[in-house]
């Protein structure tokens, strides 16, 4: 089990800069996600910039947000 999101920061170009509970810190991009339908909202504008933690996770809404697992896995240490 990888370790739970601290703070998470939207960047340009729907990247995230996620930090975890072990301080690491990983690089996340979103866009391969966007064509998904739960995630199509994210282009609205300013929306994804809404990103924030909640319960170890990276959320904008009670429907939409990204398993601790994936950002972690597929982000890109920093």
């Amino acid at each position: 089990m990888n370790p739970e999101v601290t703070f998470v920061q939207s960047l340009d170009n729907f990247e995230l800069l996620v930090q975890f509970a072990t301080g690491e810190r990983r690089r996340f991009d979103v866009k391969p996600l966007l064509d998904f339908p739960v995630y199509q909202r994210l282009r609205k504008a300013g929306y994804f910039n809404r990103a924030h933690v909640e319960n170890g996770t990276v959320v904008w809404d009670e429907q939409c947000d990204l398993s601790p697992d994936s950002l972690y896995l597929q982000g890109k240490p920093v």
